[in-house]
């Protein structure tokens, strides 16, 4: 893209210097019939979802597992320690967000302007308010009115109030609405091309955004009442439903394809331990996924696991690798059965059951717990003990409380998407994470990431006017819907 929009530019350069003697054959001598002058949206659309799915695998993996304390960082653990403003192996989704919403931009205004490419106007909406969603409820207040402008876009854009993103014309509910009826409107005959979600099935993205529209709406239910919508979603019943409906897509056992954590070298592979919360939470539940998510520690002598306290003070720690659990062969021996998981059914299923346990709808909240359980434990390829759902993840088994329930499960099963099990955390308060080691935060957890460096030098009255809402950038200062 970069080189098309150079080429331009520098076409307009030289034709303001032979105005005088230019004709009316200019363009068309000028123009290289070989060379497109945009990229076909098939194209980007693949991109887009392979990009951002790829990329925010590894972040959430990386970054979001320490922040949702799922793994433990050995080394090179500043961000673990809850210096989120010292990026290490992980901790700088920024770019990811803005590269891909923009190029995601382009399919939007292909889509609008030439007749043939109508089809992609639905999903592109619908992927546009997906990565716009996960974006705010890391940042909060962000720039986006002013950001995505293709050809005009700003370089200095404003910040827009997450209030506004969620709720107002061209948002997060707004632009998942308009690609439902977009997609619906459709008429033509001309398949959906690049599509590595759904394989070009309409019909999936509507499931899909519908989906979104559940999450949305329980993310901001603190703010607004939500029953209705929610309600009119639950009985349609025309959202992820199983397994076989989610939207993913696969990762493969090799270059250049599989997932990340199988290409870095051997000793940042080996930084990831199992955290100290995830290893008491599923040996309390007697979960059977902690063989798939982890391994029993080199030194154990009957195939045990151990977990690390996260934010260890590693210039003044001393720890043995063998001590301690490393991670799962799904993420780097075996990534084939692993998959970029932008949603899921089980994760609509506990969302509902949420809604149901609140009163937002009328259904069964055990019920969709115990379904959402069934289908973490499919997704995850391990078998469901007979006894899981009755005695130790008994929906409001004697001593816990269903909510809490919903939220850990869900948790767990997101450990490949950890900012989510870290924003669900802010949100509710669950499951119970730990005060860390060494933590540089005031032995807080943070409830927003900071924005990056790169804002303050490239965008700073608009990134000063964002800093001074958010006590000079803190990682303190919750996000709209948090407070």
């Amino acid at each position: 893209m970069k080189s098309n929009l150079h080429i331009k530019f520098l076409g307009s350069i030289m034709a303001l210097a032979v105005i005088t003697s230019c004709n009316n054959d200019f363009e068309e001598i000028n123009t290289n019939p070989n060379a497109p002058v945009s990229v076909q949206p098939s194209l980007l659309l693949r991109q887009v979802i392979y990009d951002y799915g790829e990329q925010m695998s590894y972040e959430g993996f990386t970054a979001g597992n320490l922040l949702g304390q799922y793994t433990t960082a050995l080394d090179f653990n500043l961000f673990d320690r809850h210096n989120l403003k010292s990026p290490q192996l992980g901790g700088n989704p920024w770019p990811i967000f803005y590269k891909n919403l923009r190029d995601n931009e382009l399919i939007l205004d292909q889509a609008r302007t030439v007749e043939t490419f109508a089809v992609y106007e639905g999903p592109a909406l619908i992927l546009k308010a997906y990565m716009t969603a996960a974006l705010t409820d890391i940042f909060g207040d962000v720039p986006y009115s002013e950001a995505f402008r293709g050809k005009s876009e700003t370089v200095t854009p404003g910040y827009d109030a997450q209030e506004n993103i969620y709720l107002e014309d061209g948002g997060i509910l707004d632009n998942l609405n308009k690609g439902i009826a977009a997609i619906q409107n459709y008429s033509g005959t001309i398949a959906l091309e690049g599509d590595i979600l759904f394989e070009g099935d309409l019909q999936g993205w509507i499931r899909f955004a519908n989906s979104l529209k559940i999450k949305s709406l329980i993310r901001i239910s603190n703010k607004m009442d939500v029953a209705v919508e929610l309600q009119a979603i639950y009985d349609n019943g025309d959202y992820i439903d199983n397994n076989s409906q989610n939207a993913v897509f696969d990762f493969t056992d090799g270059e250049p394809n599989n997932f990340r954590l199988a290409r870095l070298r051997v000793g940042d592979f080996n930084n990831f331990v199992l955290s100290e919360t995830m290893e008491e939470i599923l040996v309390n539940l007697n979960d059977d996924r902690i063989e798939r998510l982890f391994r029993p520690f080199a030194n154990s002598t009957n195939e045990e696991f151990n977990g690390l306290l996260n934010g260890i003070d590693a210039s003044q720690t001393s720890i043995a690798l063998a001590d301690y659990s490393l991670t799962g062969t799904i993420f780097r021996e075996n990534t084939g059965l692993l998959d970029a998981n932008f949603m899921s059914s089980w994760e609509t299923q506990f969302l509902l059951a949420e809604a149901a346990e609140k009163g937002f709808i009328t259904a069964s909240a055990k019920e969709l717990y115990e379904l959402g359980v069934t289908q973490a434990f499919e997704y995850w390829q391990v078998p469901l003990p007979s006894t899981y759902l009755t005695i130790d993840a008994a929906y409001d088994l004697s001593g816990t409380e269903p909510l809490e329930q919903i939220i850990t499960q869900k948790w767990i099963a997101n450990m490949i998407n950890g900012y989510e099990g870290w924003i669900e955390y802010r949100r509710t308060g669950f499951p119970q994470l730990k005060t860390i080691s060494a933590s540089l935060n005031n032995d807080l957890i943070p409830v927003r990431m900071p924005y990056p460096a790169e804002e303050e030098a490239l965008n700073n009255k608009n990134y000063t006017t964002a800093a001074t809402a958010t006590d000079g950038n803190s990682i303190n200062v919750k996000v709209w819907w948090d407070e």
